[in-house]
């Protein structure tokens, strides 16, 4: 349906879904159908990205806003048969932008650089089950007020289970791991070695999932 104007316009025949890259070449070369069409596609994409970070002294909507930044980025800038896909290319400038966007504004706050990278890398070299703390943590931003009652009751249940689950030396590594400490840092805050701080981190992620999951939560 999102297409169907655009595909109506340019086939006789039944209307064909027209694939990302070819929407993209249509909608560099002026049609506005063709660019309402990948906008829509993508717009999803956008805010489940820009939901997994986190912007000092901004929420949700300012981070989908960089996105949206990256994705029109995305489209000026992709060249029609290329090897890479468009989704890969326009996951690669959101991205970028978001990042910017997180960069800068931790200069301007003089604050260090919120936790992008290590609260979105595995807690370990070989993850258990390919999700990360960021993947499992839920974000509590979103600009749908029944999402937002959901998000509260779920970050305040986790935030219960946290408190009733975590040893005091979980709790003080998850601390300073979501402060942006490297593993290192943690090691020595804490007074034990990185291998220390890796366990700690995997069981804080094992717990935490069971808790999301026994309270049926779509990870």
């Amino acid at each position: 349906m999102e297409s169907a104007a655009f595909a109506r316009r340019t086939q006789d025949k039944p209307p064909i879904e027209p694939s990302d890259e070819e929407l993209v070449a249509h909608a560099k070369a002026g049609d506005p159908d063709a660019l309402r069409c990948i906008w829509t596609r993508y717009r999803q994409f956008v805010r489940l990205k820009a939901n997994s970070y986190f912007l000092a002294g901004g929420d949700g909507d300012d981070l989908i806003q960089e996105g949206n930044i990256g994705l029109y980025k995305a489209i000026r800038d992709y060249e029609y048969g290329r090897s890479t896909t468009f989704r890969s290319f326009a996951e690669l400038c959101v991205t970028r932008q978001i990042i910017t966007a997180i960069k800068t504004a931790s200069r301007q706050k003089h604050v260090p650089l919120n936790t992008y990278v290590s609260f979105s890398h595995s807690p370990s070299g070989a993850d258990f089950d390919n999700r990360t703390l960021a993947d499992i943590i839920p974000s509590g931003r979103t600009s749908d007020p029944v999402q937002q009652v959901i998000s509260s009751e779920e970050c305040a249940s986790l935030t219960d289970c946290l408190l009733r689950l975590l040893s005091p030396l979980e709790s003080r590594v998850l601390k300073y791991y979501l402060e942006g400490n490297s593993y290192e840092a943690i090691a020595a805050e804490i007074g034990h070695d990185t291998k220390t701080v890796d366990n700690a981190l995997q069981r804080i992620k094992r717990k935490v999932t069971l808790h999301l999951e026994s309270r049926r939560v779509v990870l």
